[in-house]
């Protein structure tokens, strides 16, 4: 069989890399960790040059192109990685309508027409974890090949082909879209009958606290009275500010100087 030059390139031509999975702003809220922690435990740095005005500062980084059930910081996630041979390619949504508490309806599988509520949501992956339903019991082996346990996991329903949101006027699934009430409040409404989907109060909830209003501050934290701005930008240098604050006055006069 002959080839062309192009085609036979075309062939020989490595897999297109699946692009990097960024974290989604739900999942950044949830673990109300700082920007820069979930930055760099989401990638590596595997090369970096010395230090050194002989050296072009570069580095490598590895970027994780797969999230599962556990967030991508966490030390699970790595082991997780390791047993999966793929990089799964995530369809984009334009818009996200589910949320932690919200009850839903499944639409496929053997749990097809039951209702629950979501317990997780991963919108990485376009994934909800309904409680109760959509699971799967796993036996724990020991050496010998001998069971000694069963475990009942749920597992991911992908949105918004497996699951549907639920019209809280009469029960029964819909297509939801965004708009905004008289007062300019972002609300879910129900395509099939207009009414609001409210969010639940579990979509307030974090790693730390299941309601702001009843967290309770530790010392470590930054309270709300040592949050102001002491900072006033001015058109000076650090050490005019220096010298005002010494009370030190300049009465030398420059010369002129010509940039070419």
């Amino acid at each position: 069989m002959r080839f062309t030059l192009p085609l036979l390139a075309r062939r020989l031509r490595p897999p297109v890399a699946p692009p990097e999975i960024k974290v989604s702003e739900l999942t950044k809220k949830y673990a109300n960790l700082p920007e820069k922690y979930i930055e760099d435990a989401t990638r590596g740095v595997t090369y970096r040059t010395p230090r050194g005005i002989n050296y072009r500062p570069k580095e490598q980084r590895t970027f994780k192109n797969y999230v599962g059930l556990e967030r991508p910081w966490a030390f699970e996630s790595e082991n997780e990685k390791e047993d999966i041979n793929y990089s799964p390619f995530v369809e984009p949504l334009r818009h996200w309508f589910f949320f932690k508490g919200d009850r839903v309806q499944v639409l496929v599988g053997k749990d097809a027409g039951k209702q629950g509520l979501v317990e997780l949501v991963i919108p990485e992956r376009n994934w909800v974890i309904v409680g109760g339903l959509n699971g799967e019991v796993e036996s724990n082996k020991d050496e010998d090949g001998y069971i000694y346990s069963y475990a009942y996991t749920e597992r991911p329903l992908l949105v918004p082909s497996q699951v549907a949101l639920v019209d809280p006027g009469d029960l029964l699934p819909t297509e939801v879209e965004w708009g905004y009430t008289e007062t300019g409040d972002k609300v879910r409404v129900s395509v099939r009958t207009g009414r609001i989907i409210p969010l639940s109060k579990k979509t307030e909830e974090t790693h730390q606290y299941k309601s702001p209003a009843n967290y309770v501050e530790n010392e470590k934290d930054t309270t709300a009275a040592n949050m102001k701005v002491t900072f006033k930008p001015r058109l000076t240098t650090f050490e005019m500010e220096i010298a005002e604050e010494l009370g030190i006055t300049e009465d030398r006069i420059p010369k002129k100087t010509y940039w070419y």
